[in-house]
């Protein structure tokens, strides 16, 4: 069991870390986090939206209320930074892309369908590119598929993944050629993100330590993509300790050692 005395925050990725993907987090995670964050510092940081961390993380989360001021939350990649204060979640701050920047970045998701042919699903559901402010998402079954078929949602995904990697990383590879001024991740199981250049997971843990003086020595990472190419793999590459995990049963596995 990896030795976490010397470290003052614990950082996990959310989709197939703590939960499956887009899935509500459950109550034996919640306790274990609760738990956790009695003698530690937790962040959180993934590329889906505030809305989808409450949906997904916070509504689920039951813990007394003063330890949420251990917890902080990177919603976008760490395009946004949130914390507990005053009894509601404050926004530190938002890297907003600007209109004509999310105007261009749609358009290119567009052009790139269209030379290389790519056609969506006859059945998705809800939005395929998705607006979040700091970041423009890219599902290819549509945003709402989890929330609307449940399990059967994520193993639609899992599906789709294997039968469309290389496809996947085709658009991503033609959109980084039409967008060289953003930053292009093929996050998630079937999506791919694009925020400003330089935003990544590892942005995300020099915020921490910006805004949270912990330096990156005093960091763990805990994510289930961190070989290279995985969303998660700039914690490595920022320096942070890192713990590979295959799923959120291992994760918690993980934490029930450390309790």
């Amino acid at each position: 069991m990896r030795d976490i005395s010397t470290k003052k925050i614990i950082i996990f990725d959310l989709d197939g870390t703590l939960a499956a993907s887009k899935s509500k987090m459950d109550d034996e995670m919640s306790d274990l986090l609760s738990g956790l964050l009695v003698t530690k510092k937790i962040a959180v940081i993934s590329g889906g939206s505030w809305k989808q961390f409450n949906e997904q993380f916070l509504d689920q989360l039951q813990c007394r209320d003063d330890l949420l001021l251990n917890l902080f939350l990177f919603p976008t990649t760490g395009t946004r930074f949130y914390r507990y204060k005053s009894k509601i979640w404050i926004e530190v701050y938002a890297d907003v892309l600007d209109p004509e920047e999310r105007s261009k970045i749609k358009v290119a998701f567009e052009t790139v369908f269209e030379e290389i042919g790519y056609k969506h699903p006859e059945k998705v559901y809800g939005e395929i590119i998705e607006d979040r402010g700091t970041q423009i998402t890219f599902s290819a079954l549509g945003q709402g598929i989890v929330k609307e078929l449940g399990g059967e949602g994520v193993k639609l995904k899992h599906e789709w993944k294997e039968a469309n990697q290389d496809l996947k990383l085709k658009i991503a590879l033609n959109l980084r050629k039409l967008l060289p001024e953003f930053e292009v991740r093929t996050g998630g199981l079937t999506s791919i993100d694009v925020t400003k250049k330089g935003i990544d997971k590892a942005y995300g843990m020099r915020q921490i330590e910006k805004f949270l003086k912990i330096p990156i020595s005093e960091m763990l990472f805990v994510g289930d993509a961190l070989y290279p190419g995985g969303n998660d793999y700039a914690a490595i590459e920022a320096g942070v300790d890192t713990i590979a995990v295959s799923g959120p049963e291992e994760t918690k596995k993980l934490i029930g050692g450390w309790l």
